[in-house]
């Protein structure tokens, strides 16, 4: 036997278990659809996260556009410093106009 049979043969096997215990009355299924109750709450629960998930990862994505941005001006403003650095006191131009958006 192969291992794909096997597998195979073990979950028909606990599914076969499991849908005579739901027929006996030992695990709950309240709507009958052969589904049990506690794997249908799980399931909502899985579903819960994943979009908490979602939403969270698409902060974080907004977020890292910020810092990316954030550090272009630093790159920016580096080329300044290197600038007056090298420049004589007395040459510095002064504060740039600012940009109107």
């Amino acid at each position: 036997m192969s291992t794909f049979q096997i597998v195979v043969i073990l979950l028909a096997l606990a599914g076969g278990v499991t849908f005579l215990l739901m027929k006996k009355g030992k695990i709950k299924d309240a709507n009958n659809n052969n589904i049990p109750d506690a794997l249908e709450e799980k399931v909502e629960e899985v579903k819960e996260v994943v979009e908490e998930t979602k939403a969270r990862a698409k902060k974080v994505v907004a977020e890292v556009k910020d810092v990316a941005n954030a550090a272009k001006e630093v790159v920016k403003q580096s080329k300044d410093v290197v600038k007056a650095a090298t420049t004589k006191t007395g040459e510095r131009k002064g504060r740039k106009p600012a940009v109107k958006k």
